[in-house]
């Protein structure tokens, strides 16, 4: 990433922003990371060119033709789609446009032949398990430089420009060769999740140490309950579990040496060789919730939910997503990952950051009207209705009415963000730099979960996509000091 800062390296989260306002909601928010490859056609170099624009003035920066037109897809997943359509009528109230909005989890399927013939929508929400690889656009023309957007005044406060009114760090998960391409508009923070419910009847205490994480789910298993549950069909929600249990163990090094291709990120990394090992100690025991590796998320959290497993690794959308299955005497609980012995970093710190990809393809068709829906995004206005709708925080600093109330499930998110402080926080950049990589290794982690593979296999594969990456030239535009 080039990062010039220890905060920009440790994910960039300003911290005390956002404790100042989650402390006032009582929530930590989310996002959805890539699961899954895609591929994406050549375009042109460049942003597109505006087929229409109305008079450009200080209160409509990019010249939104009044009575025109917008096209929004988002990705219908943990948040749902009611935020955009609620934005979609503000935006439209305001401007007298005509706003086209789809809803959907087929992202590549419905957006790839649009953005090979050349008419893709104006706004994407580019996530989930069928997210269309950033990198691969970024590497194909295909994504707007979001620098203007940025640039232009705050609509909450036109004398700062839109980036300076942004959660310090938030912007960089968006970079690709140097440039912002993608708004990761949510906050985020992954680890492991449990009962509080289940906790009290069994008289349990949260687990510090890994010693203490095993311990807990050999007593779930003696009681017939699963001790760890994950969504086996999505690998990426495993390598929650196993590459934040390699940041934790190694420190920042070894996080950064990953996303730097480290020739030795993974083989002859002693903190990935115990990481990995203590992750398959699951495996070999036994102590997987009955079934789960051949599980959706959907399915795998919903059993989680019936007290079939007491762990599971997510981000912190999973309250959102499982509004609907959450019993409601449940009481969700986030975890950090628990320890291995000699481990750098301390039980507090965890993965947090941006998430939640929003782009404007470079040939859409009304680049005026979808850069001026980014800035409203931004607003405390659009920044409050997203998390009267979709139970979480964005990255605008201070974006939410206090008054507001969320539901409590992700209450322990915010001790869990105070507890961390700066210093502690953490987020990986090689998912959305190099996506072949990251699906590379999440299907070293579905072989090993099934048992196919055993832990020194999964170093060597996870090497090798390393390896692969590195000889690539366009890895050379992306590094983090």
């Amino acid at each position: 990433m080039g990062s010039t800062s220890a905060q920009s390296d440790n994910g960039g989260l300003g911290r005390r922003d956002l404790i100042k306002r989650s402390a006032a909601l009582g929530l930590i928010a989310v996002p959805t990371m890539s699961f899954l490859s895609a591929c994406a056609s050549g375009g042109d170099e460049g942003n597109a060119k505006e087929e229409k624009k109305g008079s450009v003035t200080k209160d409509n920066p990019f010249g939104v033709n009044k009575g025109g037109n917008l096209e929004v897809v988002v990705f219908k997943g943990g948040y749902g789609d009611d935020y955009a359509k609620a934005w979609e009528a503000l935006f439209d109230k305001k401007w007298g446009t005509k706003t086209t909005h789809l809803g959907t989890q087929e992202i590549t399927g419905k957006l790839q032949p649009r953005f090979n013939g050349g008419n893709p929508p104006d706004v994407i929400d580019d996530s989930g398990a069928q997210q269309i690889k950033l990198d691969v656009l970024f590497k194909g023309g295909q994504l707007f430089d979001l620098a203007p957007v940025l640039d232009a005044p705050s609509v909450d406060d036109p004398s700062k420009k839109v980036r300076d009114t942004l959660i310090a760090g938030t912007i960089e998960q968006g970079l690709q060769g140097g440039k912002v391409v993608a708004l990761n508009y949510v906050y985020t923070v992954w680890g492991l999740w449990y009962s509080g419910k289940l906790f009290k009847d069994k008289g349990w205490a949260e687990p510090k140490t890994w010693e203490d994480f095993l311990s807990i789910c050999k007593k779930a298993k003696a009681d017939g309950i699963g001790g760890l549950a994950h969504q086996g069909k999505y690998p990426y929600y495993i390598n929650i579990l196993i590459m934040d249990l390699i940041a934790k163990t190694g420190g920042l090094e070894a996080m950064k040496a990953i996303d730097n291709l480290d020739p030795k990120a993974f083989v002859g990394s002693d903190a990935a060789k115990a990481s990995i090992e203590a992750v398959y100690e699951i495996v070999e025991k036994g102590l997987l919730m009955p079934g789960t590796n051949g599980l959706t998320h959907t399915e795998s959290q919903t059993r989680w939910n019936q007290y079939k497993a007491v762990f599971i690794p997510s981000g912190s959308w999973l309250e959102n997503e499982q509004l609907k299955q959450t019993p409601a005497d449940f009481d969700m609980k986030f975890l950090p990952i628990p320890l291995l012995p000699g481990s750098k970093l301390p039980f507090e710190a965890i993965r947090a950051g941006s998430g939640e990809p929003f782009i404007i393809p470079s040939k859409a068709k009304n680049l005026p009207e979808a850069q001026e829906f980014m800035r409203m995004m931004l607003s405390k206005e659009w920044s409050t209705s997203f998390a009267k709708e979709a139970n979480s925080l964005t990255i605008l600093k201070d974006g939410v009415d206090p008054s507001v109330q969320l539901r409590p499930g992700t209450q322990s998110t915010v001790g869990a963000v105070k507890a961390a402080g700066d210093a502690n926080s953490f987020n990986y950049l090689y998912p959305s730099w190099y996506s072949e990589m990251d699906v590379a290794i999440q299907n070293a982690s579905n072989e090993l979960m099934s048992k196919r593979i055993q832990p020194a296999e999964w170093l060597k594969r996870a090497q090798a996509a390393v390896d692969k990456a590195a000889k690539d030239p366009a890895s050379k535009q992306n590094h983090r000091d």
